[in-house]
């Protein structure tokens, strides 16, 4: 029987394992997503760029290390969260810290960050595949760890957040005026 070599093997899998492989991470994201506006509301931004960067930091670790497919799968998941996280408060922060002039650009450079990383991630993808021995797709994974480092360590040195600042300071007032209302004006001089 002569072979067709006109027929690619590109996509040409049928596994649920290899699918779930592969989309756990989006969906992951995703519904991480929609729970991080909810985290970053009750605990801040930094907060919410803390849980990112380590649940990334985290999946990149477990892929680097999985030994069987249920490790990676989980290790995607985790990686999921963290960049579900990450694209829900670092635009969120960085709006809120930027100068009003200058917000429109440090938004832009944060997805020319993203893209800067996925381009660099399929270059490392692109150099690791004839790695021997099998340890090609583990480093590829695995680093993952350097953007997750940077953010997960990075976060202690952010600025306090202007929200907080405000709410801060609403607060103090809001406790100034309750306090001049229970002394009524008898209270004042």
């Amino acid at each position: 029987m002569k072979e067709d070599t006109n027929i690619s093997n590109y996509c040409n899998f049928d596994s649920q394992l290899l699918t779930t492989f592969t989309s756990s991470l989006y969906i992951a994201g995703l519904i991480a997503s929609l729970f991080a506006s909810s985290v970053t509301r009750a605990f801040g931004r930094k907060a919410s760029i803390l849980v990112g960067g380590t649940a990334f930091l985290a999946g990149s670790a477990l892929g680097g290390a999985a030994f069987n497919i249920y490790m990676l799968i989980f290790g995607r998941v985790l990686l999921g969260v963290g960049i579900g996280f990450a694209n829900q408060s670092v635009p969120l922060y960085l709006s809120e810290m930027a100068p009003p002039k200058n917000r429109g650009a440090f938004n832009i450079g944060f997805q020319v960050s993203v893209g800067i990383g996925v381009l660099s991630d399929n270059l490392l993808n692109y150099g690791t595949e004839k790695i021997n021995g099998g340890w090609g797709w583990r480093i590829s994974l695995a680093m993952a760890a350097a953007p997750a480092s940077i953010l997960t360590i990075e976060t202690k040195n952010l600025p306090i957040e202007q929200m907080d600042k405000l709410w801060g300071e609403q607060t103090v007032g809001r406790a100034l005026v309750l306090e001049e209302n229970s002394l009524g004006s008898s209270g004042r001089q």
